[in-house]
């Protein structure tokens, strides 16, 4: 299985969706996953109610967290910069990520290239009922701890390595995102 992908997940502190309060990224070589990391982030932002219950990520467990243009350029933009980028439901991921980089001023491309799983999931398996990350992860039994970053970028990882093994090919559904607007 050739190419490299970047699987990643984000979490967000409120209904703006334009902040991260928390990514998981899981790399896939060789139709295995070679790396993975997760970190909090400081959004430097406030919170939702909603939002802090969906994910379990308060104000006070982010405060000291690294704040996303530390994060990008320590760790996030080698790792995306290595390799295609993979989300489930990836226009909300890749629409955060974009919100990210234009808010911090962040120069890093002018579009990326990415595939969605859920668009592979169709491809894949149509005839099941829907294509949501814990509907797939439960068919397929994949472990799930759903909206923690961490978790679902692996959880995200899982399903492509499964897709490829069905013969499915990620770059038959690349898409281009831009990383200038929003």
């Amino acid at each position: 299985m050739p190419g490299r992908y970047i699987a990643f997940d984000v979490e967000t502190p409120n209904h703006y969706n334009n902040r991260m309060s928390s990514i998981g990224v899981a790399v896939v070589e060789g139709g295995k996953i070679v790396q993975t990391f997760s970190s909090l982030i400081n959004p430097e932002c406030p919170f939702d109610y909603y939002n802090i219950h969906l994910t379990g990520i308060t104000p006070s467990m982010v405060q000291t967290a690294p704040t996303f243009p530390e994060l990008w350029s320590s760790t996030l933009e080698p790792l995306f910069d290595s390799g295609m980028l993979v989300a489930h439901n990836a226009g909300f991921d890749m629409r955060v990520l974009a919100h990210c980089l234009i808010h911090y001023g962040i120069s890093w491309k002018g579009t990326a290239d990415y595939c969605c799983t859920v668009a592979l999931g169709r491809k894949t398996y149509p005839s099941m009922p829907n294509h949501k990350l814990d509907t797939l992860c439960y068919y397929l039994n994949i472990d799930l701890h759903h909206h923690q970053a961490d978790s679902d970028a692996i959880a995200c990882a899982k399903l492509l390595i499964n897709y490829m093994e069905q013969g499915t090919v990620p770059e038959k559904y690349k898409r281009c995102r831009s990383m200038i607007s929003v």
